[in-house]
């Protein structure tokens, strides 16, 4: 006789809507960048990584923090860093890499239970 598996707690992720979203600027801006449209991307990028920020120090989750607070500088429309070319295509995938790990690897225990629809 097998024994019952016992079943996983549920989880909630605070943050994969906009890591998601985040992630489909990024992966989208890199068309763009160079262009005046570069402008609209940089201010959702940095717009959305601030909103995960609060999102994870609501959640107490810090470490993951830094990279998107990194984000959310290097990508701000206010005082633009003047990069260019391939690095910045290779920024854009790295920043949504993280904006992706962080959708899916930040969980948190679901203390409300199962919910119903």
């Amino acid at each position: 006789m097998s024994r019952p598996t016992p079943a996983k707690p549920p989880v909630r992720r605070p943050a994969i809507a906009a890591g998601i979203l985040g992630a489909i600027v990024l992966l989208a801006g890199t068309f763009l960048v160079g262009t005046d449209a570069f402008l609209f991307i940089r201010y959702a990028a940095a717009i959305l990584a601030l909103i995960t920020i609060v999102l994870l120090v609501q959640v107490k989750r810090f470490a993951w923090i830094a990279p998107l607070a990194a984000i959310a500088v290097l990508w701000n429309p206010v005082v633009p860093f003047g990069f260019s070319g391939q690095l910045w295509v290779m920024a854009q995938y790295l920043a949504a890499a993280v904006f992706l790990l962080t959708a899916v690897l930040v969980k948190v225990p679901d203390t409300d239970g199962p919910r119903r629809g």
